[in-house]
């Protein structure tokens, strides 16, 4: 049972004797959109199943810049309304999960030959008003030559911009959607696929298999398709040809050991006019990304490239004393954007915005996600579930979700900074980088996963990287993990500080036990 709420998490495959279960919705895809979707329905009464036929965020969105921001440079591409709710999405994202959404400086290296300064200017006027910021200081012009955000740039770069955004744990985020989304009631079911449909005037029968091979029939009055790489393979599943469609962008990021001292992240003017992050990460290393690639391949074996990797250290070159190398990457990890297809030809300038496709002219509606960003997720899904309760004919609640804390969000007054010093007293055994890690993935939940424990032994045998037994039991207790890649990529990033020892003895340990994944929960 979940602690926070006393309910239970429903995790693993489904006996065959739950055939024919009816709700109000059934979501196809665990990724952020599709938890996201789950949460604001079940929190305004309806009733969920979201299937997700892997792991949740296995795909896309465990594979972002990890980023809540505006996207400052989709102001050249005159998306200001896209921005000014991607602005404001960023304060409430901060409100209600800010332990793992925090703010993040970043600075702007000027560079004559791509953008003038008066243009760079002129744009983060505007970046700092679109919205009301609240929590987030405004830009500000620095000279790199005195300035310690300059030390790590090369010296013929004497100018700057630092403005402010948000850092997000992408895979931590998707999941509290569906842990809150359980909390209300939904039916989260992982590793269960949709392998067919049947379309009724008032209602869908879907036809699941778990991985095991169980098949379930269950029903619904409609049907939401946010299978984000996958919409398209989805729609023929439901039998249905979409008005829209969606093109699928690959995206790659490379760790390298850390570029630079500092909180402060990079964002960097390429010669190709577009722009890559370096960013600080698990506090040995920086982040470098993205890549913007046309993919046609299937998106569950994409992979960073030679010429990615080769492209990334190369931009980072040519504006950073240490130039990353090829051979200095210890990680990538690459991800497929189902971005909404608006017909532009170049894959940088496609639109990030999201489009929601109602078909409810032939039977049971059927809703589709095509394209959206992680940053606009929550409006997403309230616009979503709007349209859900119009076209089923359900009376809903209002909007909630920009108020309602994740778990582990509601740290009280202060914030973060005061319970991380609250923490440090009620545990000053535990290892002052280990709590900061356990405080900035558990937040508020953290007493929970801890379970009374005074000691580190009281945690059970250490398992590499930090991880120890009492927080794997709850990753596989109250997060669905069933995996070492579940563990050690999506729940955290510790697969980044362990051994490659450690990792197969966790990857052994996993695939021997078989615990029980019943729908009675932990």
């Amino acid at each position: 049972r979940d602690g926070r709420v006393g309910i239970t998490t429903r995790v693993g495959t489904v006996s065959s004797g739950m055939d024919g279960k009816s709700f109000d919705i059934i979501v196809v895809g665990g990724g952020i959109n599709g938890c996201g979707i789950a949460r604001d329905a079940a929190g305004r009464g309806l009733s969920v199943c979201l299937l997700e036929r892997a792991d949740l965020a296995s795909a896309t969105s465990s594979s972002s810049t990890k980023l809540i921001h505006g996207g400052l440079r989709y102001l050249e591409h005159y998306e200001f309304r896209l921005v000014r709710e991607a602005l404001a999405e960023r304060e409430v994202m901060l409100r209600i999960a800010p332990h793992i959404v925090w703010p993040m400086r970043f600075v702007l290296p000027h560079r004559p030959e791509m953008r003038p300064r008066w243009m760079i200017r002129a744009g983060l006027f505007l970046y700092d008003r679109l919205a009301r910021r609240v929590s987030l200081p405004a830009h500000e012009a620095i000279d790199c030559r005195t300035h310690p955000y300059g030390a790590p740039l090369d010296p013929h770069i004497t100018n700057a911009f630092a403005y402010s955004d948000c850092w997000v744990e992408d895979a931590r985020l998707v999941l509290l959607n569906a842990r809150d989304a359980a909390a209300r009631g939904a039916d989260i079911r992982t590793r269960t696929a949709m392998v067919g449909t049947r379309r009724h005037a008032d209602h869908w029968e879907v036809t699941t298999q778990t991985a095991d091979g169980t098949r379930n029939v269950l029903r619904a009055r409609m049907l939401v398709n946010a299978a984000g790489p996958w919409v398209m393979e989805a729609f023929g599943l439901a039998r249905q040809t979409p008005r829209g469609h969606v093109r699928l962008i690959k995206g790659s990021h490379i760790i390298v050991p850390r570029l630079h001292d500092g909180a402060q992240a990079y964002l960097l003017q390429n010669d190709d006019r577009r722009v890559v992050f370096v960013i600080p990460y698990e506090g040995e290393f920086s982040l470098i990304g993205t890549t913007d690639v046309p993919y046609e391949g299937d998106a569950r074996r994409v992979h960073a490239s030679a010429e990615e990797i080769d492209y990334l250290c190369a931009a980072v070159a040519e504006q950073f004393k240490r130039a990353p190398r090829p051979e200095d990457v210890v990680w990538t990890y690459s991800g497929v954007r189902p971005l909404y297809d608006d017909g532009s030809s170049d894959a940088s300038s496609v639109t990030r915005d999201y489009v929601l496709e109602l078909d409810a002219a032939a039977g049971a509606p059927l809703l589709s996600v095509l394209g959206g960003k992680i940053t606009t997720y929550r409006r997403l899904a309230e616009e979503a579930v709007e349209r859900i309760a119009k076209a089923t004919g359900r009376e809903v609640g209002t909007s909630w979700t920009a108020t309602a804390a994740l778990p582990g969000g509601d740290l009280g007054p202060g914030g973060l900074e005061r319970f991380d010093a609250e923490a440090t007293h009620r545990h000053p055994w535990l290892p002052p980088a280990m709590l900061r890690r356990l405080v900035r993935t558990y937040g508020s939940e953290l007493d929970l996963m801890l379970d009374g424990a005074t000691s580190l032994d009281a945690l059970g045998a250490p398992l590499g990287g930090g991880l120890t037994e009492r927080e794997l039991a709850w990753m596989q207790r109250h997060e669905w993990a069933r995996t070492a890649e579940d563990v050690l990529w999506r729940r955290s990033k510790l697969g980044l500080h362990m051994t490659s020892q450690e990792r197969a003895a966790l990857t052994a340990r996993l695939e021997q036990i078989a615990p029980d994944w019943d729908q009675s929960g932990a």
